[in-house]
């Protein structure tokens, strides 16, 4: 047996977390002197203890806990609730890492007004350009909701180009669409380069297109396109000051795509009316 503070240092917790585990009813001491009251805890009891730990860690509520406890939930199934919670946090937190990047994004953007360089910005004839693509649909155009769709589109494009025998010719170049359907919807194509006919590759679901011809207002993005909203807005004031206005979504062609995502260079081409 083990007095309370012992049990709570086996059990890394504070001895006042096990009191209060005691009165709700939750991890009840195997002994209680009758004189001094004392709790007494038994070795087999640190399975409970290691179990109401989990389960609050991942975000149970202590009553939950209980529920769950007292029905005699096993190993193995205790085992796949804790994966599918483990999986939801994991998300969470992926979820999160990207909310605060686009914060940091936007802070980079206010911070820049004014002071960053557009020097680099011009105007250009982008020549038509046949592109291997799979398209999806985003339910808006902010970033939260373009990157769960872009990312996995490429995840699975090369893969099933390889099977095709249609390589890549030139850049992955990533271009948007209002949705049919409205409500702010963009659809988002995910296509790359490629020398071959327009139409479908057999039963992959990717498709050739040619892209046309436009007058496009450029500058190059260095790093993540999770941080491309201060070099977007830069480009949007050299428009606005230089006479043009937009006609459309820009395209993003990937110049250089290193394993570190901050390494990426992409030029952004926005399709433009002079005025």
């Amino acid at each position: 047996m083990f007095t309370i503070g012992d049990f709570a240092r086996y059990g890394r917790v504070s001895a006042r977390m096990l009191r209060h585990y005691d009165a709700i009813g939750l991890l009840h001491p195997d002994r209680t002197d009758p004189a001094t009251g004392y709790r007494f805890y038994g070795a087999a009891q640190l399975a409970r203890l290691n179990r109401i730990i989990a389960l609050k860690d991942l975000g149970f509520t202590l009553q939950q806990v209980r529920a769950i406890l007292d029905e005699q939930v096993g190993p193995e199934e205790l085992r796949g609730m804790l994966r599918l919670r483990q999986a939801e946090l994991e998300e969470a937190m992926r979820a999160a890492a990207a909310r605060l990047a686009q914060v940091e994004a936007r802070l980079r953007s206010i911070e820049s007004e004014g002071r960053m360089s557009v020097d680099d910005a011009v105007i250009k004839n982008v020549a038509a350009v046949r592109v291997a693509e799979l398209a999806g649909t985003a339910a808006s155009y902010e970033p939260e909701d373009i990157t769960p769709v872009i990312g996995p589109l490429y995840d699975r494009l090369f893969p099933l180009l390889d099977g095709t025998g249609v390589g890549p010719s030139g850049p992955g170049i990533a271009y948007y669409e209002d949705a049919p359907e409205g409500g702010g919807a963009v659809v988002v194509h995910a296509g790359v380069t490629v020398s071959a006919p327009v139409g479908p590759l057999g039963d992959t679901g990717i498709t050739v297109v040619e892209l046309p011809p436009f007058e496009a207002a450029t500058i190059v993005h260095r790093g993540s396109m999770d941080g491309v909203l201060p070099t977007s807005q830069a480009l949007a004031r050299w428009i606005d000051a230089n006479g043009y206005r937009s006609a459309g979504y820009a395209r993003e062609v990937s110049l250089e795509c290193p394993e570190d995502r901050d390494k990426w260079v992409t030029e952004i081409q926005e399709p433009v009316i002079k005025v």
